[in-house]
């Protein structure tokens, strides 16, 4: 069985950086599997400078959709499985199968935005299966993309809402979960889910 970290945080917390440190502690070998994709020169040079602070010998996988074939695929190895980042992956998937309002009702347009999340969260559930069941340590970096304002519109609310949902999946398939905030990690699993456990308790 996996020892499967997940790894949130806000945007430039520091969260990958503790993710690819985390990943090398055991001196195992490591594979990064990278989920972005390239579209402009800004995105580019994003992805040269992960690469630049990443160990050269480090193996890689790139994959923006199909992220469970991928740690399939990895499931007997002994080493690291680093996923950066699932929020990227969940991007990818929303907007392969974004349905075209052209032609749509509003109600029909709800109805098909609804069956996507839930087509892509079924997704996540299988992920959050694999990882956990493999043999390979699985590291995921996530986003904690809800803390602003209320988006206004639909695309940005489902994102919003479809991130949330997937990072509570894989907080609870996962063994430990970190926060990093400024630089600092944060365990936050085994307390978290004391204070639910007595919180329970008290309401049975």
């Amino acid at each position: 069985m996996s020892d499967f970290v997940l790894i949130t945080g806000g945007a430039r917390s520091g969260k990958s950086r503790f993710a690819e440190l985390l990943a090398a502690h055991p001196g195992l070998p490591v594979t990064y599997i990278a989920t972005a994709q390239v579209y402009d020169e800004e995105m580019a040079l994003r992805v040269r400078k992960h690469q630049d602070q990443r160990p050269a010998h480090w193996g890689l996988v790139e994959e923006p959709l199909a992220l469970s074939s991928v740690l399939e695929r990895h499931a007997q190895n002994k080493g690291v499985l680093l996923v950066d980042c699932v929020t990227l992956w969940l991007t990818n998937l929303l907007l392969a199968h974004y349905p075209a309002e052209d032609h749509l009702t509003e109600q029909e347009y709800t109805q098909a935005l609804h069956r996507l999340e839930q087509k892509i969260l079924e997704q996540v559930r299988i992920v959050a299966r694999i990882a956990r069941d493999i043999t390979p340590q699985v590291i995921m970096v996530t986003n904690e993309v809800g803390d602003g304002i209320v988006p206004d519109n639909p695309l940005s609310r489902i994102y919003r809402d479809l991130a949330g949902r997937a990072n509570q999946i894989l907080g609870q398939g996962a063994q430990q979960v970190y926060s990093v905030v400024a630089g600092y990690p944060t365990e936050i699993k085994a307390a978290g889910q004391a204070l639910l456990d007595s919180l329970r308790r008290e309401d049975a």
